[in-house]
């Protein structure tokens, strides 16, 4: 009897005991049940985000590639910048020494001022815009550059031209005129000019022509801007 009722409390025991541990399995499970859809949902959450972000990422990538090529016109900004940086240099229609001819046109000279006379012919088949002041340098017979002082200016001893933007068709001239100082009437040293070398305005490239028998020059020279045909020699 004893042994009976011993091996019922046992057995009831082992039968709390498995009730219990079934009872802890199935809280563990409901909590790991609540935790692996929990984490499923945000892992397939991120998953999906980040599918998104990927697949909406390259439609972003490809809107930023367009964005890159329509933002940054290097052509244009070439085109511009080279339009700028060619600003200051010859532009394809100005006239150069290339598509011109320089002369003599003569000279002349009175209370010790001469007056020297030089053109400049568009030989080129098109037209070309000009205007300003040519650079000038005097030379020696042996062509030596001689010391020029030039001085740019509207007003000379021979009177007023005006400076002006001008435009050359192809066969026309323009010309502008130089004031030398005789040796009579200055003081500094003199030389003889037996060339001219001139650099048309806006160009970089030299012409040359003789002045035939000379021209003393002594010190400053002033120089005109360009006049249309020959009327900067009078």
């Amino acid at each position: 009897m004893f042994v009976m009722r011993t091996s019922l409390a046992g057995a009831a025991v082992v039968v709390a005991v498995a009730l219990s541990a079934c009872g802890a399995s199935g809280g563990g499970g409901q909590t790991t049940q609540g935790s692996q859809p929990a984490a499923a949902t945000k892992s397939a959450t991120g998953t999906q985000t980040t599918g998104g972000a990927t697949t909406s990422a390259t439609p972003t990538t490809a809107t930023s590639t367009g964005t890159t090529t329509t933002a940054a016109p290097t052509p244009t900004a070439t085109a511009n910048s080279g339009g700028a940086a060619v600003s200051g240099s010859p532009s394809s229609d100005e006239c150069q020494a290339a598509g011109l001819a320089l002369s003599y046109l003569g000279g002349q000279g009175a209370t010790g001022h001469g007056e020297l006379g030089f053109a400049l012919k568009n030989t080129g088949s098109t037209a070309c815009s000009t205007g300003g002041y040519p650079g000038i340098q005097f030379l020696a017979q042996d062509g030596s550059a001689l010391p020029t002082t030039p001085q740019h200016t509207t007003d000379d001893f021979f009177g007023h031209l005006p400076l002006k933007p001008l435009t050359l068709q192809p066969g026309q001239t323009v010309s502008f005129r130089l004031g030398v100082s005789h040796g009579g009437g200055s003081s500094a040293p003199c030389s003889t000019a037996d060339a001219l070398q001139v650099i048309a305005p806006n160009d970089t490239a030299t012409l040359k022509v003789q002045i035939p028998d000379g021209a003393s020059e002594c010190g400053t020279t002033t120089v005109s801007p360009l006049q249309p045909g020959t009327s900067a020699f009078q």
